[in-house]
């Protein structure tokens, strides 16, 4: 009942894994430490197969209805949120703990330090699309002016990764039922996969996308094989390609 409520509520499909797995733990904690339980019933349940190297491409539908969203809401920082996700490809933890001090945009240029995850900060750039809503954020978005960093919650000086969560189930709450059925499954970290599809398609080779992405090893080499999983060749692209084979 707990994970259709979380399916009903539009968490992702990664994270009722996530919760099944919790449950599996304390239900066999039960079992060996207490003597409370004697099978295991987190076991009997089910969930859609999940493709772990699969990446998520967003369809134009989808593009279309998640940007509609975004500005029917009118909210500045959640338009900030989304901009980093969909048009700079940054991680969640990227996003909720940038610092304000790392933040370097104006009425024409923008680029962040970002890369929150592992220590790997990196210096990127942003395009137009992204640099608009983060400068009306800080120029008029409401956040806490004393907090170091750039996104702000009322709850808190710094609006969490789960915050952030949070911020995209509701605004897919916002749509209407035949949009919803297009969109219920997506999460924020689909949004990084897909702007890196979308950076390939534009030409850009697997190293760039790695270290704007913030894949790279322990070294600070490029780690291309994380991006390649994130860029997988779908079944429709080589459709397409096969129209133009010629004899």
């Amino acid at each position: 009942m707990y994970l259709n409520a979380l399916e009903e509520t539009g968490y992702s499909l990664s994270h009722r894994a996530r919760v099944k797995s919790v449950l599996s733990s304390f239900c066999q904690w039960l079992i060996d430490e207490q003597g409370l339980l004697k099978r295991n019933p987190a076991r009997s349940l089910e969930l859609p197969a999940q493709q772990v190297l699969a990446p998520r491409i967003l369809s134009k539908r989808q593009r279309i209805i998640l940007r509609i969203l975004v500005e029917q809401a009118e909210d500045p920082r959640g338009e900030a949120l989304f901009a980093l996700g969909y048009w700079a490809g940054c991680r969640v933890s990227d996003v909720a703990h940038l610092l304000v001090e790392h933040t370097h945009v104006g009425p024409k240029i923008g680029w962040l330090h970002v890369g929150h995850k592992g220590g790997k900060f990196r210096d990127i750039d942003l395009l137009n699309e992204a640099r608009r809503p983060l400068f009306d954020y800080l120029q008029h978005g409401g956040r806490d002016p004393e907090s170091p960093y750039l996104f702000t919650s009322q709850r808190n000086h710094r609006l969490t990764e789960a915050g952030i969560h949070h911020w995209f189930r509701a605004l897919k709450q916002q749509a209407n039922q035949d949009q919803w059925e297009k969109i219920a499954d997506l999460s924020f970290h689909d949004l990084r996969h897909d702007f890196a599809h979308r950076a390939r398609e534009a030409g850009w080779t697997l190293e760039e996308i790695a270290y704007y992405l913030g894949h790279v090893t322990k070294k600070g080499t490029p780690a291309i094989q994380t991006t390649a999983r994130y860029i997988q060749v779908s079944r429709e692209q080589v459709k397409e390609k096969l129209r133009r084979v010629k004899g």
